[in-house]
């Protein structure tokens, strides 16, 4: 069984560094809700839970783990859609769309996870993780902005981590850990070619197929007991620089550019019994660090700022609060069961529809159940968690349509939902 789970993991190694890859979901924006099996039926819960600290968890945890592999493999089903209202005006120099509901063709999709921790000694420990943070994914088998060059319409944004762990006990039930974070991101957009006049670049917004863009950053954590049977995490992980995605540099605000967010969370865990612990966590995205991804949609100031110019358009997304809860009960032999819920603010305003066509990330609350099963007298373990986002639409106007009285003469309306199924194991 051990060389068994040892091809397997190599095996999985091989296939993420071919790229075969895929990171496309989006929850928390576009942040995964959890990581891992164990943290996503929980609902992301687990700033200050150690048991679920090695896939992308605080980096304080890892140093409680012992020596431990996880493989883990997520499908997940995101649906898209979006809605016209309202008949084009025709006014020269409107866009207007053609009324009708149309839906995302990609629903389904795979996505891989593996990680690793050693223990150096009884108070230092060393980790190696490779995750996807997220991403988006949109694919309308329509020409949603008249672009003849594409039969479709969408983008493929995917984000790969690989994470390089130190951890340390300070005190007996205390620690700091820091991550050493290498990213890999890669990026493509079609049937949009209709905004090259709205651009500075106007070879470099719409199909040029795939690009990809690379940077280095850190997350630190520490993790700590406050009294008996109440522990305290925190962690940060700064704005990570990436390099530009210059094949789509009239595209995105300032040539190109797509950093990745600073986010930062803090959380408790409350072990009220021995086979009871309840976790609470506030987690916080700064979407307005990154100009591509915050800054406004504004027809208007497009002749100053257009399209690939440092204050050019983005999707016009805010900073989201997230607050997540989870429960885990361990009172049946062998096995430990889960369940939690998330709620994030609404990071797309219903002034920035048009842009959000391409990326409807409206889901707000999620629903999770898992559970961990022991395998016979092993230490190993098997792990699934189900994670159900419920349905949530924004609704705005097309801002490149309008009456002569300069009256918004379309609405859109973006919805999606989005389950999710985790396996993962332990050894």
């Amino acid at each position: 069984m051990k060389r068994f789970y040892k091809i397997t993991y190599s095996t999985l190694l091989i296939l993420t560094g071919f790229g075969l890859f895929q990171t496309v979901q989006a929850t928390d924006g576009y942040f995964g809700v959890g990581y891992g099996a164990q943290n996503k039926g929980l609902a992301g819960a687990g700033s200050a839970w150690y048991k679920n600290s090695l896939i992308n968890g605080n980096p304080a945890g890892n140093v409680f783990l012992g020596n431990q592999y996880n493989l883990g493999f997520e499908f997940f089903n995101p649906n898209r859609q979006y809605t016209i209202t309202g008949t084009p005006s025709g006014n020269p120099g409107t866009m207007g769309l053609a009324p009708g509901t149309v839906e995302s063709g990609s629903r389904l999709f795979l996505e891989p996870s593996l990680g690793a921790n050693w223990m150096i000694n009884n108070k230092s420990s060393f980790s190696a993780t490779l995750f996807g943070n997220g991403g988006m994914n949109t694919n309308y088998k329509t020409q949603t902005f008249y672009d003849s060059s594409s039969q479709s319409t969408g983008i493929n944004l995917a984000q790969m981590f690989l994470g390089l762990t130190y951890s340390r006990k300070i005190a007996e039930k205390h620690s700091l850990g820091v991550t050493a974070l290498v990213v890999y991101q890669y990026f493509s957009a079609k049937g949009v070619a209709t905004f090259d006049q709205m651009s500075e670049a106007s070879s470099k917004v719409s199909g040029n197929g795939t690009d990809n863009s690379t940077g280095l950053g850190i997350k630190i954590g520490y993790m700590g007991q406050l009294t008996k049977g109440l522990t305290l995490g925190v962690n940060y992980q700064p704005k990570i620089t990436m390099t530009k995605f210059s094949k789509y540099a009239g595209l995105f605000a300032e040539q190109g550019n797509f950093d990745i967010p600073s986010n930062w969370s803090v959380g408790l865990a409350y072990e009220f019994s021995k086979e009871w612990a309840l976790l609470a966590d506030y987690k916080r995205i700064n979407y307005t660090g990154v100009a591509s991804v915050s800054n406004s949609f504004n027809p208007q100031t497009l002749a100053t700022a257009p399209l690939g110019s440092n204050n050019g358009p983005g999707f016009g997304w805010q900073d989201i609060n997230i607050y997540k809860v989870g429960v885990e009960f361990s009172g049946i032999k062998g096995w430990i069961l889960r369940g939690g819920y998330s709620h994030s603010d609404q990071p797309i305003p219903s002034t920035q529809t048009l842009f959000n066509i391409l990326a409807p990330a409206t889901i707000q609350d999620h629903l999770t159940l898992g559970f961990s099963k022991k395998i016979g007298k092993t230490k190993n373990s098997v792990h699934a968690a189900l994670a159900y986002a419920l349905p949530a639409s924004v609704k705005g106007y097309n801002p490149l349509d309008y009456t002569g009285n300069g009256i918004p003469n379309q609405t859109i309306n973006l919805k999606m939902n989005q389950l999710e199924l985790e396996f993962a194991f332990t050894f």
